[in-house]
C-alpha cells in the first residue's frame, strides 16, 4: 500500500494523532451504576408494598380478595412502570432499571397467580370473579363413578 508523501511516522508535534492499537475503545456516556440500580428497586419495593397494605386496610369489614390484590399489584407496576420509562429518558438510567425490573417481577408474579388460581379452579380471577360452589374432585369422581357402576344410593 502506498502510504504518500506523509507517512505514519511522519508526522511528530503536539498536534499528532494518537497511535491506534488494535480495535476502537467505545464507552457509554452515562453507565448505569450498580447504586442508583439498587435504590430504584428498594423504593419500587417499597411503592408496590405500600399500595397492597393501603387496599388491605381500605377493605374494612369484608376481608380482602385475590382479585383485588392482583388488579392493585398490577396497577401500581403499571405505573411503575411508566416512572421507569420516564426515568430512562429524563433521569438517572440505574434507577430506571431497579424501577423496572421490580414492576416488571410484581406484575409477573401477578399474573402467574391468577393462572395458578386459573389452572387450580377453573375460574378467570380477574374478570367478574363469581366464586363457585366448593366442591372437591374426589366426591365428585366418586358420584361419577357410583352412576357409571350402576349403584342406586
Amino acid at each position: 500500500m502506498h502510504e504518500g508523501p506523509i507517512g505514519p511516522t511522519s508526522w511528530t508535534g503536539p498536534d499528532a494523532p494518537p497511535r491506534r492499537t488494535g480495535r476502537p475503545h467505545w464507552r457509554e456516556p452515562h453507565p448505569v451504576r450498580v447504586g442508583p440500580a439498587a435504590a430504584g428497586s428498594v423504593l419500587s419495593a417499597v411503592w408496590a408494598l405500600m399500595w397492597l397494605l393501603a387496599y388491605a386496610r381500605s377493605t374494612g369489614d369484608t376481608p380482602p380478595t385475590g382479585a383485588g390484590f392482583a388488579w392493585v399489584t398490577l396497577a401500581a407496576s403499571t405505573i411503575g412502570l411508566v416512572a421507569a420509562a420516564a426515568l430512562a429518558r429524563y433521569g438517572d438510567r440505574g434507577a430506571a432499571v431497579g424501577v423496572a425490573a421490580v414492576a416488571g417481577t410484581a406484575a409477573g408474579v401477578a399474573g402467574l397467580s391468577c393462572e395458578l388460581y386459573l389452572f387450580l379452579t377453573g375460574d378467570w380471577i380477574l374478570w367478574l370473579h363469581q366464586p363457585r360452589v366448593a366442591t372437591s374432585f374426589s366426591s365428585s369422581y366418586r358420584t361419577a363413578a357410583h352412576r357409571a357402576a350402576g349403584s342406586i344410593d
